[in-house]
């Protein structure tokens, strides 16, 4: 209920106050349960239940699409870890290596579960492309093939993960400076762009653009794929100007981290745009070994 507010409530007002405890409950007392980790794991079943879909329309065997699920999901998770640490807190690794690797922080001279709270999206398309190399080698699928169906449901997931981020009040938008917006009070009393929710918007439109493509036969092989990523990190490019520097290094910077990193990204989905490949099958061998 408290998302469907957030998304009407700016067409009938000017502001609104965020005060959500990221926290949905305690299992056991101990082990909490947040709206990040739901809504992640929502975004995960929904690109699941729809490459399912596209696997058995296009005749390939379940034992090859449940192999895909566990590469993506492991690329996934260990891509965006290792990504948040390599390019936004590099110092973890000399200096709180385990923290990394465990869902675990110490605070106050003891370490307490916290769950895993970094994960970069650059780093988790890294991970995914790594992860799909290995299952294509494996399963003797196409490479292109497969990442051109994956970019329609990359979107879906991260439209998901990013109102995750919302209910936790974190990579939050730069204050509007007028009386619009929406106050995250877990951080501040400044009237603040909802950053997350722009990024979550824009991924369901993509997510609606690369179905539509789906839809059209004979495209290139790399072209979906491609088309993915000129739109993916065109639109988190532009969404970094409305949004506050994640680490302190990124202060005064012409650019901040996460719009450096998506332009090698955006000229790599023109090359594959561009390139006019011929229509590839699904695979060489449906081999299952």
């Amino acid at each position: 209920m408290e998302v469907f507010l957030v998304l009407v409530y700016p067409m009938i007002a000017a502001l609104i106050h965020w005060n959500i405890s990221p926290e949905i409950t305690k299992l056991f007392g101990v082990f909490p349960v947040r709206y990040y980790g739901l809504l992640f794991a929502m975004g995960i079943a929904a690109a699941y239940y729809v490459m399912a879909r596209i696997y058995k329309k296009e005749g390939i065997p379940p034992e090859q699409f449940e192999r895909l699920a566990i590469y993506t999901i492991l690329g996934t998770f260990i891509g965006a870890r290792l990504g948040h640490f390599i390019f936004y807190q590099p110092e973890y690794f000399w200096k709180a290596p385990i923290e990394i690797f465990l869902p675990i922080a110490k605070i106050d001279g003891a370490y307490r579960f916290v769950g895993f709270g970094g994960l970069a999206s650059h780093g988790g398309t890294l991970g995914i492309l790594i992860a799909i190399i290995l299952y294509c080698r494996k399963t003797k699928l196409g490479f292109l093939w497969v990442v051109d169906r994956l970019a329609i449901v990359a979107p879906l997931t991260s439209a998901f993960i990013r109102i995750g981020n919302f209910m936790n009040s974190e990579i939050i938008g730069k204050p509007t400076g007028e009386g619009y917006g929406i106050i995250f009070q877990r951080v501040d009393n400044l009237p603040r762009h909802p950053a997350q929710l722009y990024e979550a918007v824009s991924y369901l439109v993509i997510f609606c653009v690369m179905l539509f493509l789906y839809q059209k036969n004979n495209r290139p092989s790399g072209f979906m794929f491609g088309i993915f990523l000129i739109l993916l990190f065109s639109a988190r490019f532009c969404i970094e100007f409305f949004k506050e520097d994640q680490v302190a290094f990124e202060q005064g910077m012409a650019l901040n981290m996460g719009q450096w990193l998506s332009i090698p990204f955006i000229l790599a989905g023109i090359a594959l745009a561009l390139y006019k490949n011929k229509p590839t099958p699904a695979t060489v061998s449906l081999t299952t070994d």
